[in-house]
């Protein structure tokens, strides 16, 4: 099964990480991906140079960021690929101590 984990951190948006946060990712996403649980992962620029595409009663909407609900904001994914739920929360929850303070939505990627 796959999953798709979506990070939003809780520190505000644009904080870089510290070169310690950065080698303990480094090696979390060596061990992930050289145990094959690791498909892809990659973080988010900030929202002030994203935008959002909406489609309301057929006319589409582009707005552009920074965007304010900064707690709903996805920092970055990781596209898993496991044996159950169980197993993304827990590969999730070793992600969470390595990246800090946030959460993470894990949403199952449909197959057929």
């Amino acid at each position: 099964m796959r999953f798709l984990c979506l990070y939003k951190p809780s520190r505000p948006e644009g904080t870089p990480p510290s070169d310690q946060d950065m080698a303990g990712m480094d090696a979390l996403i060596e061990d992930m991906r050289t145990s094959g649980v690791l498909l892809a992962t990659e973080g988010c620029l900030p929202s002030a140079l994203g935008v959002r595409v909406r489609l309301s009663n057929g006319k589409f909407a582009v707005i552009d960021g920074p965007f304010t609900e900064s707690k709903e904001l996805v920092g970055g994914y990781a596209l898993i690929q496991v044996a159950s739920k169980e197993e993304a929360i827990e590969h999730t929850k070793r992600f969470l101590r390595t990246a800090g303070d946030g959460e993470s939505e894990i949403r199952q990627v449909w197959e057929p």
